[in-house]
């Protein structure tokens, strides 16, 4: 067996999107793999049996973005396939129609709008499709020759130009949003029409359909001049063509909303009364007749979705955080370094139904079994079945990694403290460790902050791991998965969580004599790599450094980037630029830049719109001014997912930069 190589990636097969057909009979799921030769992802349906277990790949076109069931029997997809720029209007959609059972794809229609979701009211006739458009665009189902020809002209003219005039204007992985939005709308292929059906103020976010009442349920939010940090959720009656607001003028985020029964709606939600932007959720239960929402766990306090990362992830999921099924909704948790799977009963009672080691990426429910996309041990994605409480692997898609690579699993090293939490961190040795040897080490911290590592297999650690490094890693306070009191680190940045990870890295120098305690370096992204500009600038511990899509300086970033503006003072404990500019600056590891004495590497997406590369520049310009050695690689053509989704030369080089780094400063000479 192999050491994990850097290029292994390129092998990996990533599954995302499970759903089931109305007769629970059948999964579909999709398949993504990296192509070398066209940097990008090859992406196709498969299809699996619920009775058999048998699977078989629907597609073979490798451009599926996302897909529907119609009827049991038959696929909706949207696809790059046959691309044909004379034959389509610019902004437009192709969804193309399949049988499971054979035949070929055939364009089952064509939408004036960036399509993402695809409710089916009537198989065949009647679609509810939620798409992005321009304000002020025309909706043309068969544009003629001449309207193709205007709507290109005017693109040509306009692609120089950017015109701004709201808040926030630009997002990440869509570019420019300034006067888009994500809107409802209603085809009908007997009757040849296109309807909107939102305003042209709401930015719609998820929806559900109850094809018995033929109802639309769906959250949005108000986009109007600045967006507003609440939204509301909605029930549009398709044969009566009535949109009702179920929800009113309540400051509250309702982050996802699905039909529990035909009466009654359930969705999650926050007032972000006591922790702000990242508080916990709670359920809510929404009467559409009487439109009163009352909450059904007043006191809960769990994280619910799953925000354990990894590199090892790629597609879209099934659409929602919540599914119901027989009355009850079934959703995920993550709790401490794992998710898990809960449902919930309508009077709101929680039951932990699935509760092992891992992740669960996205799951869906077919007569009572529960089929599961997950990382267990330290496998990739695999399809699994849980029933019966006992859980059964069905795929072996990545299985060669475990046949053919050596993996080194991730060991556990929790800090107990009498006064402060508790701190839960791992470390990975080389695949050919020896206890007498010393070895160079790389402390890796995870973004958000409200997101968690774990256990599951990550490709980068692997890497650096198989190259001679002893890696660790830990859950500062501010991480998700331990409550809301744990994950608040509002107003306190670079303060108890930089004490929790200093305490935890020096905890593991002083306890392995296996590490080189004078060759150590540090790398994060996004908010991980925050703490890494705040480290250099706070002690010269580390003897190199990589600081990925990070942030420098909350003072530019609450004005450039897609979330800055509510992030940030969200995040600063009601601080802005103008009211408390002290302490924004005091947070900020660019005021400390003149103290660094690190080598630093600096690694950061040209449309990263979330940590605009600026950031990266400011930061990258310090140390050179003050005569530290750094270096910037700048990537074109990626954004803030580089490391996750970015295109796969890119990821690879990205890896590369860092290694080389880590190699010139903690390898040997």
């Amino acid at each position: 067996m192999e050491k994990i190589k850097m290029r292994d990636m390129l092998a990996f097969k990533f599954l995302s999107g499970l759903r089931k057909n109305e007769a629970e009979k059948k999964i579909a799921f999709l398949v993504h793999r990296m192509n070398e030769e066209s940097n990008d992802y090859d992406s196709n349906i498969w299809i699996m049996d619920c009775e058999t277990h048998e699977k078989f790949q629907l597609t073979t076109d490798n451009k599926v973005k996302q897909f529907f069931w119609e009827d049991d029997n038959t696929i909706l997809f949207i696809s790059t396939r046959n691309d044909d720029e004379e034959k389509d209007y610019p902004g437009s959609t192709r969804v193309f129609r399949i049988a499971i059972n054979g035949g070929e794809a055939l364009e089952a229609f064509q939408v004036p709008i960036r399509a993402g979701e695809i409710k089916v009211i009537e198989p065949f006739r009647k679609y509810a499709i939620a798409g992005y458009y321009e304000i002020g665009q025309s909706f043309p189902l068969h544009p003629d020759e001449e309207a193709v020809k205007t709507r290109k002209k005017k693109k040509e003219e306009e692609k120089d130009y950017e015109v701004l005039d709201e808040i926030p204007y630009w997002q990440n992985g869509m570019g420019y949003i300034n006067g888009k939005r994500n809107g409802l709308f209603i085809l009908d292929t007997e009757k040849d029409t296109f309807e909107k059906i939102t305003g042209i103020y709401t930015d719609l976010e998820t929806m559900d359909l109850n094809r018995k009442t033929r109802k639309i349920a769906f959250n949005a939010i108000t986009i109007k001049n600045k967006m507003e940090l609440r939204n509301r959720v909605y029930l549009y009656d398709y044969d009566n063509n009535n949109l009702a607001d179920l929800t009113g003028k309540r400051d509250m985020l309702f982050r996802d909303v699905i039909f529990l029964n035909d009466e009654e709606l359930i969705s999650i939600g926050t007032d972000k009364k006591a922790y702000g932007l990242n508080e916990n959720a709670k359920f809510y239960r929404i009467n559409i007749t009487e439109k009163t929402v009352d909450c059904i766990t007043p006191e809960l306090d769990l994280p619910i979705g799953n925000s354990v990362g990894t590199d090892c992830r790629y597609g879209p999921s099934s659409g929602h955080v919540l599914k119901a099924y027989n009355g009850e909704v079934y959703f995920p948790v993550t709790k401490k370094a794992h998710s898990h799977l809960y449902k919930i009963t309508p009077e709101g009672k929680l039951d932990n139904i699935i509760d092992l080691s891992g992740t669960m990426d996205d799951f869906c429910i077919s007569c009572d079994r529960i089929y599961e996309i997950a990382f267990r041990e330290q496998r990739l994605q695999e399809l699994y079945l849980y029933k019966d409480e006992e859980e059964k692997r069905l795929s072996d898609f990545n299985e060669w990694v475990q046949n053919d690579r050596v993996i080194s699993p991730p060991e556990p090293f929790d800090i107990e403290r009498m006064d402060k939490p508790d701190i839960q961190g791992w470390f990975i040795t080389p695949p050919d460790f020896d206890q007498n040897r010393q070895y160079p080490a790389i402390l890796d911290i995870h973004g958000g902050p409200k997101t968690a590592y774990g256990e599951i297999f990550f490709h980068e650690m692997q890497t650096w791991a198989a190259n001679g490094y002893v890696v660790f890693f830990c859950n500062p306070r501010g991480s998700d998965g331990k409550g809301n009191a744990f994950a608040d680190i509002r107003g306190k940045y670079g303060e108890i969580d930089y004490d929790d990870i200093m305490e935890f890295s020096e905890a593991v120098v002083d306890k392995f004599d296996f590490i080189d305690e004078e060759r150590i370096g540090v790398t994060g992204g996004s908010y991980g790599g925050y703490m890494t500009n705040w480290i250099i600038g706070q002690t010269d511990r580390f003897k190199a450094a990589a600081s990925q899509r990070s942030i420098s300086n909350w003072i530019s970033k609450f004005c450039t980037t897609d979330i800055g503006y509510y992030f940030v003072q969200d995040q600063s404990a009601g601080a802005t630029p103008w009211d408390n500019h002290e302490q924004l600056w005091k947070s900020s590891p660019l005021k400390y830049a003149d103290r660094a004495k690190t080598p630093t590497l600096f690694i950061h997406s040209e449309e990263d719109y979330r940590c605009w590369y600026p950031e990266g520049l400011q930061m990258f310009t310090a140390l050179k001014f003050h005569g530290v050695d750094a270096r910037l690689c700048l990537f074109k053509g990626e954004n803030h997912e580089l490391s996750r989704g970015g295109m796969p030369l890119h990821r690879i080089r990205r890896l590369q930069e860092i290694t080389d780094w880590f190699d010139k400063y903690l390898k040997d000479e």
